[in-house]
């Protein structure tokens, strides 16, 4: 598939680890002079809401597709859209966007766990979604399982532990065995007007948003269009609805991921 490059920030993964108190000095060392080094506070803040909108809008696109097209699935909905957001992460940017984007979308997770443990939260182990920390640690583990030669820096420097890592690209084929077919049947005749964006207003999820689904047009087809809403919902949240077949963004979204940016 075509790879893209939105220019994401690594560097903002990097702040959020040592704000989060997690990692070591391979953290640092890439928080000085990893990608995406020297960018300012407030850029790495807007490209850290950007990255994990449009993951968080991959993660609904699944949910999407396993309704749709009456996907097969073995275990829990919720992890396998965590699975098929990952592997669009890999597939659809180039090697240094992919990596900067896998950084910040993987924080999106730690920023979640961290928030939780801060209010003497617990762990919702009976929630549909699995628990932050194991999101973070999929997602680490499938990235660098899709290209395990040039992202060995990356699984260390994310503290994913030896005893996972070995499994990992065996996982990350078993999701592409999953997914795969799934993909290049949308990608067999790109082109088309595969998404169609119903937006109110204006603001930074209406953009990325209106961005992202400009160039999935170019590169995806569906049988039929499909209306992503990127609007006020009154809350922070993201769904699709199976009743009108339409994936909404909320609005609040990007001010709630403004507000956990992680600073300079």
């Amino acid at each position: 598939m075509q790879e893209r490059d939105h220019n994401l920030v690594g560097a903002v993964a990097a702040a959020a680890l040592l704000a989060l108190g997690v990692g070591g000095l391979a953290t640092q060392a890439l928080a000085q002079s990893g990608p995406g080094s020297g960018q300012g506070p407030t850029q790495a803040g807007e490209l850290f809401v950007a990255d994990n909108l449009r993951a968080i809008f991959y993660h609904e696109l699944g949910h999407a597709l396993i309704d749709r097209k009456q996907l097969p699935i073995f275990g829990q909905e919720e992890d396998a859209a965590d699975v098929f957001s990952a592997l669009l992460i890999d597939a659809l940017f180039d090697e240094q966007s992919a990596t900067d984007m896998a950084y910040s979308t993987a924080f999106g997770f730690l920023e979640e766990a961290d928030t939780l443990a801060a209010e003497g939260g617990e762990v919702a182990f009976w929630d549909v979604h699995g628990p932050d920390l194991q999101r973070y640690y999929n997602l680490v583990c499938l990235f660098y399982g899709a290209n395990p030669e040039d992202r060995a820096d990356v699984a260390a420097d994310l503290g994913l532990p030896d005893e996972r890592l070995d499994s990992c690209p065996e996982e990350y084929d078993l999701a592409m065995a999953s997914w795969g077919p799934v993909l290049d049947e949308m990608a067999a005749e790109p082109g088309g007007r595969a998404f169609v964006l119903a937006a109110q207003g204006a603001g930074p999820a209406q953009s990325v948003i209106g961005e992202e689904l400009a160039a999935l047009n170019r590169q995806f087809a569906l049988d039929r269009p499909m209306t992503v809403r990127v609007e006020p919902c009154g809350e922070a949240n993201a769904f699709y609805d199976p009743e009108t077949g339409e994936i909404t963004i909320c609005t609040e979204f990007a001010d709630e991921l403004a507000a956990s940016a992680p600073a300079e």
